[in-house]
């Protein structure tokens, strides 16, 4: 009876499928899984499957976007208490430090596709291009109002800056998990909060006070 009101669900058929399909993705990527493995992941019938994705394709990309929507509903929580724009990027920055201390290892579904499937597929490379473009802009945003609202030591361009910080991101996670270092990204990650904190503080005190490379001093 259990099942029955389970295979009666579309909602929550489709997101198990969604939720098995990121887990093998995660695990093996793209092209090593099947439609029979994520079938077997989610515990629902090649006809349930087809029922809501028309290929593999096409739950590959919804994968995707359902990665996408998962890590904004977390990184929302930086901005859900009023506070100055240097202290939510902090917070996010916060966050996820704290993606990097789960048991798990610290890997993002948008950069493992982007890299395994963007020369393969049009509809992949736009997907996770999209998700890309959302992380930065929610930077943007942040480093613009910031820069609106604090005196700032040097000028900088927002949306340079944002994709630097994507690229150090998701830079970070593709180093890490080949050497199967998380510290490494904490690591980065520091450096990152203190070139942004570089970016506000007066130029003077922060080359008496900071340890940053002189490149980012510079």
């Amino acid at each position: 009876m259990n099942e029955l009101r389970r295979v009666k669900n579309p909602e929550e058929t489709r997101r198990r499928i969604l939720e098995a399909t990121i887990r093998l993705l995660l695990r093996q990527g793209f092209n090593a899984t099947t439609v029979d493995q994520i079938c077997e992941e989610a515990r629902v019938t090649k006809g349930s499957f087809f029922h809501h994705f028309q290929n593999k394709d096409a739950v590959g990309v919804a994968a995707v976007r359902a990665w996408g929507a998962f890590g904004g509903a977390l990184y929302a929580n930086a901005w859900r208490d009023p506070s100055g724009p240097i202290e939510e990027i902090h917070r996010l920055i916060d966050i996820m430090v704290g993606f990097t201390e789960r048991e798990e290892p610290c890997v993002c579904v948008v950069g493992m596709m982007s890299q395994e499937m963007s020369r393969e597929s049009e509809a992949f490379r736009e997907a996770c291009a999209s998700e890309l473009d959302t992380w930065t802009e929610m930077m943007r945003t942040r480093l613009a109002k910031a820069k609106e609202e604090v005196p700032a030591a040097r000028d900088f361009d927002p949306k340079e800056v944002a994709w630097f910080l994507n690229s150090l991101w998701q830079g970070s996670m593709l180093v890490a998990k080949a050497r199967q270092d998380p510290e490494l990204i904490r690591a980065n990650l520091r450096l990152a909060r203190q070139y942004i904190d570089s970016l506000f503080a007066p130029a003077t005190q922060m080359r008496r006070g900071s340890s940053l490379p002189p490149l980012l001093l510079a």
